[in-house]
Order: C-alpha cells, then sequence, then structure tokens
C-alpha cells in the first residue's frame, strides 16, 4: 500500500510529470538552452586562471577533458528529467523521500538565489566597465551602481512575468544563439591572431608555476557544468524524448563550455600580467560589441537560475505559482545585489554548491540505470540510506579537498556516491 501523504499535493507542478502537450522542446531547443547557459563571462575568467596554474598545453587538455565529462553528467540527468517528466525537485522526491528530499530543495533556492544575485553583479560590473572605458561615464559610484543593478533586475523582472518555453524557442534558439556565436567567433579570431603573432609554439609549451596540479584542474573546469546539475531537469522534462535531451544537453553544454573555458586560456595567454579580463576583452578590435553581446546572453544564466529556484520553491508551497515565485525570488536578488558583498561572499557559494555533487552521486546511482523511466513518488518520508550517502559525500568532498587537493573532490566524489547508491538501489517493482 501506498503512503498517500507522500503523494504531491494538488495542483503540485514540480511533482507531477509534464503533461504531453507542454512537451515541446526537440534536439536543437536542448542544444541552443545549453550552448547559451554554457556561455558567460565567470566562465571565461575562470579559464584564465589555469593558465599560470598549470600551463597552456595542460589547461587546455583539462579544458577539454573536463568541459566533456561535466557535460555528459549534465546530459544524463537530462535524459532522466525528460523521461520521467519530473522537476529537479521531482528527482529529489523520488530518490530521498518527501520530507527529507524538503532538505536538498531548499538548499538549491538558497543556492541560486545566492548565483543570481552574483550574475546580477557580474552585469553590473560589466556595465559599468563598458561605460568607463569606452564612453567615459563613471559607473562605479552609489548612483550607477544603483541605476545599473535596477536596469538588468528590471530585465530579469520582465522576462520571468513571461513563458520559459517561449522565451528557449523564440528568442534563445532563433535570436540570441547567432549573436552569441557571431561574438564568440569574432573574440577568438582576434585572440588567436595575437597568439600567431607572439609565437604559438612558446605559447603553448609555456609551463604552469605548480600551483595547481592537472587533477584539480579538471576538477575546477567539471565544477562548471557539474553546478547546472540541480536545473537542468527542470527544463529537460518538457523535451519529446530523453534520447534528444541527452543529446542536445551534452553537445550544447559541452561545445559552449570548451569554447568559453578556451577563450579564457587565450586570453590569458596574450595578455600582460595584472590585465583586467573585462579591459582586454575591450581592447580587442571589435571588442565592445562582442562583449555586449555576451553580456546581454548573461541575462539567461541568472533567468536560468530564477526559473528553476521558482520550479524548487513552487514544489514546497504550491499554491503560489511558479510565476509567481519567479517574480518574487528575481525582485528579491535585485534587492540583494544592491547590499550584498558579493565578491567576498562567492567562497560561501562554491561551498554551498559542493552539497550538490554527492546530491546528484545519488540521484544518478538510484536512477540513472533504471530499465523503466516512469518514477512513481516515494512511499517513503524519508530513505535512511540515500540520505546517509548524500551526507557522507559532502564529508568525503570536503576532506578531499582539505588533505588530497591534488586529486580533486568532484570526481571521487561523484563516483563513490554513484556506486554506493547503485548497490543499495531498492529492487524495481
Amino acid at each position: 500500500m501506498t503512503d498517500t501523504t507522500s503523494l504531491p499535493a494538488p495542483g503540485n507542478l514540480a511533482l507531477t510529470p509534464v503533461p504531453a502537450a507542454d512537451r515541446v522542446f526537440h534536439w536543437p531547443e536542448h542544444a541552443s538552452l545549453w550552448f547559451s547557459l554554457g556561455v558567460g563571462l565567470l566562465v571565461i575568467q575562470v579559464g584564465a586562471y589555469l593558465v599560470p596554474a598549470v600551463g597552456t598545453r595542460d589547461a587546455m587538455l583539462a579544458v577539454v577533458l573536463g568541459s566533456l565529462v561535466g557535460a555528459g553528467l549534465l546530459a544524463w540527468t537530462a535524459k532522466i528529467g525528460c523521461d520521467s517528466g519530473l522537476s529537479s525537485a521531482g528527482l529529489m522526491h523520488a530518490t530521498y523521500g518527501s520530507f527529507f528530499a524538503r532538505l536538498p530543495v531548499l538548499l538549491n533556492i538558497v543556492q541560486l538565489i545566492g548565483w543570481t544575485t552574483f550574475e546580477l553583479v557580474i552585469m553590473r560590473d560589466g556595465t559599468a566597465a563598458i561605460g568607463k572605458q569606452t564612453l567615459g561615464f563613471a559607473l562605479d559610484g552609489p548612483a550607477g551602481v544603483l541605476g545599473t543593478t535596477l536596469l538588468w533586475g528590471a530585465v530579469l523582472t520582465a522576462l520571468m512575468a513571461g513563458s520559459m518555453i517561449r522565451l528557449v524557442r523564440r528568442f534563445v534558439a532563433r535570436f540570441g544563439l547567432p549573436l552569441v556565436i557571431a561574438s564568440l567567433l569574432w573574440l577568438t579570431w582576434q585572440f588567436a591572431g595575437q597568439l600567431q603573432s607572439r609565437g604559438f609554439a612558446a605559447i603553448w609549451a609555456r609551463p604552469g608555476d605548480g600551483s595547481m596540479g592537472m587533477l584539480s584542474a579538471l576538477d575546477l573546469v567539471i565544477a562548471m557544468p557539474v553546478s547546472w546539475l540541480p536545473l537542468v531537469a527542470d527544463y529537460a522534462r518538457h523535451g519529446r524524448s530523453g534520447r534528444s535531451a541527452l543529446g542536445g544537453t551534452w553537445l550544447g553544454y559541452a561545445v559552449a563550455n570548451i569554447w568559453c573555458y578556451a577563450l579564457g586560456v587565450l586570453v590569458a595567454s596574450v595578455a600582460q600580467p595584472g590585465d583586467n579580463l573585462v579591459g582586454a576583452l575591450l581592447l580587442a578590435q571589435g571588442g565592445l560589441i562582442a562583449l555586449s553581446l555576451i553580456l546581454i546572453d548573461e541575462i539567461d544564466n541568472a533567468y536560468g537560475d530564477v526559473y528553476s529556484g521558482s520550479v524548487s520553491a513552487h514544489s514546497l508551497k504550491p499554491s503560489w505559482s511558479i510565476r509567481r515565485w519567479g517574480l518574487l525570488l528575481a525582485l528579491l536578488c535585485t534587492a540583494l545585489a544592491l547590499v550584498l558583498p558579493m565578491h567576498s561572499l562567492e567562497p560561501f557559494l562554491l561551498t554551498l554548491s559542493s552539497v550538490f555533487v554527492p546530491l546528484y552521486g545519488v540521484i544518478l546511482g538510484r536512477l540513472g540505470l533504471r530499465k523503466r523511466p516512469e518514477l512513481a513518488p516515494s512511499p517513503r518520508k524519508i530513505d535512511v540510506t540515500a540520505a546517509v550517502l548524500w551526507l557522507a559525500g559532502i564529508a568525503i568532498y570536503h576532506a578531499t579537498a582539505a588533505w588530497a587537493p591534488q586529486w580533486g573532490s568532484a570526481l571521487p566524489t561523484l563516483a563513490l556516491t554513484f556506486a554506493l547508491a547503485w548497490l543499495t538501489r531498492p529492487k524495481q517493482v
């Protein structure tokens, strides 16, 4: 007999499989969405960090391998979400039980609020840099900070008032994607030319300073696609088939992640020591237009965070619609961007994100190899084994980071939690 208290509340769209009428995403929509979400100034900046640490050649190797592995995990989760029709919150409920799942769902909302706020800060700072270096406007004062933050916050809030499906199909796939690809092509051409003129062979063979091992560099690259694991099912559940969700998500995100990390490596390889990344991009011929397009594309990262956060919040309080939650979260993040010292909060956000590596190691171990895609609501309020594995995985992640950083943290934790979750999975009925 099924415990009816564990069933989703009536009208809880987050815990109910998406109906066939709303399954409209084909392979191009998955690919364009995740390419667009994979592009960002933050990704380019992290790519630039790799060069002085491990050298140019090893940095590029870590970028390619880490992106393929990380995007593969993202795509695998997308397939589970598409096959089941469940949101990320629904997958957590199916794995951890209806009561315990509230904890990771709540943590996911907190991290999404934090990352959205951080995205608004990045867009604000990027706007200030463009205004100062190209137009002579000083936008880093109190009035400039207020104006640019409210500007991007208003854009985000307006997007949340519309339809996610319409935004992906009509704007991202048809208009946003070609413009972003054009800007990346132009910047890549500019910095590749500089690389060639300064001697490709010498820069390619440039060694690192040893501050980071190869596996740690791989871990840093994987961290970016892994950070999207708690969101991917919220979009993939609207797909027509699990195969197209898997292929589109994997290709779209892998190409974007490799491209942006590699662009960061290019910029760091030819820039002078101490150069600001945004400044280096602006100094490139046509850099203003290209950077502006990337900055505009950054808004879809913030949108992706807020939409997923609203789906998760709706799973906890279904009497509020997903759109209502989205508007509230967008306004909250805009307010937080004005008052929080976001750059000092970045380590906290990265620490909070680390809980989702073992969380999805357990989810993939329990659900990733199922013969049937249908997932019934968990008859338990708490799956003790899954909960213990997740909490143990968090401890392993931080222990590895502290005592064996040369081995990385994400891959060992994912592998261990996946294996243990698969070995202890309940028998399928």
